[in-house]
């Protein structure tokens, strides 16, 4: 199993730090496990293949497209800081 834990500033509280981990099998397109926490609070969830399918066709947005638009949101890391924001709610 793959996993990456990133840190992010929520642009909701850009003075708050909340760590996201992901963890996958074989890749992010076949669904995955996310946590989400405050470090004091942890939220967790599952994204199933189905729902990645729902989604991109929901964006009118191919699916391979979209899932690289999430490898990149999710576990790029640093060379995509700044480029996507996170809301909390």
């Amino acid at each position: 199993m793959e996993k990456t834990l990133s840190r992010i500033h929520p642009v909701s509280d850009p003075e708050a730090t909340y760590f996201l981990q992901v963890s996958w099998e074989k890749d992010l397109g076949s669904g995955f496990g996310i946590i989400l926490s405050d470090g004091q609070c942890a939220w967790t969830g599952t994204v199933s293949e189905a729902d990645i399918s729902r989604e991109a066709a929901d964006m009118e947005m191919n699916r391979e497209k979209y899932v690289e638009e999430l490898k990149k949101a999710l576990i790029a890391g640093e060379e995509s800081s700044g480029k996507y924001n996170f809301a909390i709610s």
